[in-house]
């Protein structure tokens, strides 16, 4: 990230829909692989970040005061809505970088946030769901240890398969 300035903290409640369209923008390179009405209903969870909010942390990056990327953390992923996690476990959803702002490694910078703030509240798995058509997401989550658990795929549709993954978080030293 050279000399530029990355911060991640809680998406403010004024950001709430610029966190929104930023979703919205680093997931629109999937929209033709989903027939026009899944899409649709994808689009519309995915933006929904307020109903979240209650049961999960918004995490944002800003790079150099502009938003560049978005993670919803679970700490107990029994709120999660998608999939079925065991008890215990937190889950993360959603990750997002603006396409402008993409190969500066926002999206492990936001993982890593995720990763610490589980290990801070004493979680000892994260769990989340990709899909192979998100091929760099699940490639950086396999680098950072992320393990697939095909007990917890998912199938939304006929021949579409969500894959499961978790990371078992290691008690610090």
């Amino acid at each position: 990230m050279n000399d530029k300035h990355l911060l991640l903290r809680e998406a403010r409640s004024d950001e709430y829909d610029n966190v929104s369209r930023l979703i919205r923008d680093a997931y629109q390179q999937y929209e033709n692989f989903l027939p026009p009405e899944a899409w649709k209903f994808y689009v519309e969870d995915m933006m929904d970040v307020r109903k979240r909010l209650s049961e999960s942390q918004l995490i944002v990056a800003q790079l150099d005061r502009q938003l560049a990327g978005a993670v919803t953390l679970y700490l107990d992923a029994g709120h999660s809505s998608q999939g079925v996690w065991p008890s215990g476990w937190a889950s993360i959803r959603l990750l997002a970088v603006h396409p402008d702002y993409r190969g500066q490694g926002i999206g492990r910078a936001l993982m890593e946030e995720c990763i610490r703030r589980c290990r801070d509240q004493g979680v000892a798995t994260i769990g989340l769901h990709t899909t192979e058509i998100m091929d760099v997401a699940r490639r950086m989550y396999e680098r950072m240890g992320f393990v697939r658990i095909p007990e917890f795929d998912f199938y939304p549709r006929p021949g579409v398969v969500v894959m499961a993954y978790r990371l078992d978080l290691k008690p610090p030293d």
